[in-house]
């Protein structure tokens, strides 16, 4: 199996990057918007359209408010497994450091997975950033 890792310093407090991660229905809109450039909700599920046309089916495993840190696994053709988690850690700083990772079958998905979440990363950034100086 072949995970990834991303780790993104956001200048934001934690409680406000927690408080958009958290919202598991409105990732295209608090975390990822255009790059989730669409979502519908069937209960824990959330159907996701990436800018590149894909569509996902993400189901919420777990939200864990204490750790502040939420697992959701995606059900696909290409794919044998993809489980996904991101965490939200404080910083002595005040600021956040946001951890996802992500294990995938077939290994050979990886770079695909790895390139995804790498052009993502920033616009996750700059839109947690925005909203901790909106608040």
């Amino acid at each position: 199996m072949a995970t990834v890792y991303k780790t993104i310093m956001i200048d934001a407090p934690p409680a406000v990057v927690w408080d958009a991660l958290r919202d598991f229905h409105a990732v295209h809109q608090r975390i990822a918007p255009g790059f989730v450039t669409g979502l519908t909700s069937e209960g824990d599920v959330r159907i996701v359209t990436f800018s590149n046309g894909s569509v996902a089916r993400e189901k919420l495993v777990s939200c864990d408010d204490t750790h502040r840190r939420l697992v959701y696994w995606i059900s696909s053709e290409r794919m044998i497994h993809h489980n996904a988690s991101a965490q939200v850690f404080a910083e002595p700083n005040g600021t956040t450091r946001f951890v996802w990772i992500t294990d995938v079958l077939p290994e050979e998905i990886a770079p695909y997975i790895d390139s995804q979440m790498s052009m993502a990363v920033p616009i996750m950034k700059q839109t947690l950033e925005k909203a901790a100086q909106a608040a």
